[in-house]
């Protein structure tokens, strides 16, 4: 008989620890997801707050650039069309770029992540 209790006490111990595993687990994934989580928030926080303030910068700029640029050629539709053209070359080059862009984001967010 103490060959079965022994094997009894030995499995008994085996499920416990394998409940306390599986509990300890459980407890860190939901740790890791609540970090992930909060660090996405925060992100995503930072990002629009960020983006909406240099939005408006980036406005106010060109417009007083054109401003400035129509007073310095007397013509003022002929600097709004210079502006937008400048605009369509940097959204011209960001376009061709793009491919770049991402890799970059992808690779920063993937530091961020899995780490």
């Amino acid at each position: 008989m103490s060959i079965l209790e022994s094997l009894d006490q030995t499995s008994n111990k085996a499920v416990n620890l394998g409940e306390e595993y599986l509990t300890k687990t459980q407890e860190y994934y939901e740790l890791k997801v609540f970090q992930q989580l909060t660090a996405t928030t925060a992100m995503f926080c930072k990002a629009a707050i960020l983006g909406s303030l240099s939005f408006l910068v980036i406005i106010l700029l060109i417009v007083a650039g054109t401003l400035a640029l129509g007073n310095l050629i007397g013509n003022m539709v002929y600097a709004c069309l210079i502006s937008a053209g400048i605009l369509c070359v940097i959204g011209a080059i960001v376009y061709a770029f793009r491919s770049r862009i991402e890799n970059l984001i992808i690779q920063t967010m993937s530091k961020q992540f899995f780490n």
